[in-house]
């Protein structure tokens, strides 16, 4: 990815990232893991207790763009889904390689 892709990069994409990078080549996080991470970064004083609901829907729309892009694999039972045609809990990874 360009310098200029990375600066132009949506933040709860980079969100995303992050928290992968984070947990490591073999792990995976839900959405809502990821959401709620994302909405403690985000906190005002005044916020309600469920903040992270707000920002589950921009997840779950970044994870797919991330997927289209081949940059995460999103996950259901430890499978790739098919990302024209999926639904139910799924998970966030890091692609595997080979």
């Amino acid at each position: 990815m360009s310098e200029e892709e990375e600066k132009r990069m949506d933040p709860v994409a980079e969100a995303i990232l992050d928290q992968l990078a984070s947990a490591g080549a073999d792990k995976s996080l839900s959405p809502m893991d990821v959401a709620k991470t994302y909405a403690e970064i985000r906190r005002k004083p005044k916020d309600p207790p469920e903040l992270w609901r707000r920002y589950l829907t921009a997840v779950k729309q970044q994870a797919l763009a991330l997927a289209r892009a081949g940059q995460i694999e999103i996950t259901r039972k430890g499978e790739p889904v098919d990302l024209s045609d999926f639904k139910g809990v799924v998970r966030l990874r890091l692609p595997r390689e080979g």
